[in-house]
C-alpha cells in the first residue's frame, strides 16, 4: 500500500472502531477488503493517488476476484460496501470530491427462500415431556423459549444478564450490534419462566462470579456452540427443514408475528435492524 494511502486507511479503521463501534469481526472484514483492494491497486496501477482512483480500477479488481477466486455475488457485494464506506469517509475528509463507487454496480444476489419453522411445529416444540427435568433440561427449554419469543440473536441471548430484565414491566434490555440497546416486551408467562429459572439457579449455584441469566451445569455462561447444539437438537425433533440454527428461530419469530398482523417497522425495531 502506498505510504500516502496508509494514514487514511488507518484513520478509517479507527473511525469504524471508536465512533461506529463495530465489532472485531466486522472490523477485520473491512480491513481485509480494503487491504485486498490496495494490494491489487499497487500491483496493477502503481503510484496512483487516492483522488485518481477510477471506477474502472474497482471493476477490474472485482472481475479479477470473480475469475481467480470464484468470488460470488454476496462476497463481491460486501467488498463493494466496504469501498463505498471508505470513499464516503474520504469525501467527508475532503480528500476526494467524488466517489468512484457511483459508477460501480453491485451484482444481483440469487433469490433465497427464507427458512422458518411452521407455527404448528413450533407449538409442538414446547411439550414439557420433550425436556429433561435436570438443570440442563431447564436451561435448554428456557433458551428455546427466549429465542423464539423475542427474536434476539444468539450472542444477545448469551449476554443477557439478570439486571437487563424488568420483571414488573415485562421487558428485557438487549445489547445488539454496534452496542445499540433496545427494549423488547415479553409475555407474563416468559417473565415467570425466567423468574423461576433465576430462583432455582441461586439454589443450585450458591454464588456465581457473573450476572448472566443462562448458565450450564457448572454455572458457567453458555457459549455459542452450546446454544447452537441445543437448538439443533430440538428442532431436529419437530421439523425437516435443512437449517436448524438459532437464527432460524429468529426468522420464525419475525415471520409468525408478521403473519399475525405486526407492522414491519415494529418487527424491524424488535429485531434490532437498521433497515
Amino acid at each position: 500500500m502506498p505510504h500516502t494511502h496508509q494514514p487514511y486507511y488507518t484513520e478509517f479503521l479507527e473511525y469504524l472502531k471508536f465512533q461506529k463501534r463495530y465489532s472485531k469481526h466486522t472490523l477485520l472484514a473491512y480491513q481485509n477488503d480494503l487491504q485486498g483492494f490496495f494490494d491489487f491497486l499497487a500491483f496493477q496501477y502503481p503510484h496512483i493517488e487516492l483522488p485518481g482512483i477510477k471506477a474502472i480500477f474497482i471493476r477490474s479488481w472485482l472481475a479479477d476476484m470473480k475469475e481467480k477466486e470464484k468470488a460470488g455475488a454476496k462476497t463481491l457485494n460486501r467488498k463493494i460496501s466496504s469501498l463505498k464506506s471508505f470513499f464516503k469517509f474520504l469525501m467527508k475528509k475532503g480528500v476526494i470530491v467524488m466517489t468512484p463507487m457511483e459508477a460501480v454496480a453491485s451484482p444481483k444476489l440469487p433469490k433465497r427462500i427464507p427458512h422458518f419453522v411452521d407455527e404448528k411445529d413450533m407449538s409442538r416444540l414446547f411439550d414439557p415431556i420433550r425436556f429433561a427435568t435436570d438443570w440442563m433440561g431447564k436451561t435448554e427449554k428456557l433458551v428455546l423459549e427466549i429465542l423464539y419469543q423475542t427474536g434476539i440473536r444468539k450472542s444477545e441471548l448469551i449476554g443477557l444478564q439478570e439486571g437487563h430484565i424488568d420483571w414488573s414491566n415485562h421487558t428485557i434490555k438487549v445489547l445488539g450490534k454496534g452496542n445499540k440497546e433496545r427494549l423488547i416486551p415479553i409475555s407474563a408467562a416468559l417473565t415467570e419462566s425466567m423468574k423461576k429459572y433465576s430462583k432455582e439457579k441461586k439454589e443450585v449455584f450458591e454464588s456465581l462470579p457473573h450476572q448472566n441469566l443462562l448458565v450450564g451445569k457448572k454455572g458457567l455462561p453458555l457459549d455459542p456452540k452450546q446454544v447452537y447444539n441445543m437448538v439443533r437438537k430440538y428442532l431436529t425433533q419437530i421439523t425437516t427443514i435443512e437449517k436448524k440454527s438459532p437464527h432460524i428461530l429468529r426468522h420464525s419469530f419475525a415471520t409468525h408475528i408478521a403473519n399475525n398482523g405486526a407492522p414491519l417497522h415494529a418487527i424491524k425495531e424488535l429485531l434490532g435492524h437498521s433497515s
